[in-house]
């Protein structure tokens, strides 16, 4: 068994993304749909409309016969990178489009959908539009990108499971 530090964010992410991970190595899933699944994942959970992650993964999923708990299970750790890349996303899709920037910030763009979900619709409207075109630019390439990284560690940590139980 691994030894791994107490530090409660470690073990948090062992329990809640590592091992669960590692259980699915163990059903015999293949290392290329684990890793494509945990690409699309991390790239459909930081998708630039909030609230729509999870049933893009769910089509994705069964678009490309992916492993749906693998995909969620990522699609969720990837949430707090959805926030962190909200605002960029809108920059780039204000620059891309050449629209007047709005004046937001993160903590202007979650309070405004906490209070008022269909006035933040309306307000962010092209906005969102717009930074959802440049996340669909980017993300074929980033998904390529994020596949072709974790295939070798898949691999790896599959032999590494493999050692362990012999």
């Amino acid at each position: 068994m691994p030894k791994f530090p107490s530090n409660p964010m470690r073990i948090l992410l062992h329990q809640k993304i590592v091992q669960p991970l590692m259980r699915l190595l163990k059903t015999g899933i293949s290392v290329e749909k684990i890793s494509l699944s945990i690409a699309f994942g991390i790239m459909l959970g930081v998708f630039p409309v909030l609230g729509s992650t999870t049933v893009l993964c769910i089509i994705a999923a069964f678009m490309f016969r992916l492993n749906l708990p693998a995909i969620q299970l990522v699609n969720y750790a990837a949430y707090p990178l959805q926030f962190f890349l909200l605002i960029p996303f809108f920059r780039a899709g204000e620059h891309l489009f050449a629209s007047d920037p709005l004046p937001l910030s993160l903590i202007m763009v979650t309070t405004l959908v906490k209070d008022d979900a269909w006035g933040a619709t309306v307000l962010l409207w092209n906005t969102t539009w717009h930074a959802a075109v440049v996340w669909c630019m980017l993300a074929p390439g980033v998904i390529f990108v994020i596949y072709r990284l974790l295939l070798p560690l898949v691999r790896k940590l599959r032999v590494r499971m493999a050692g362990a139980e012999n």
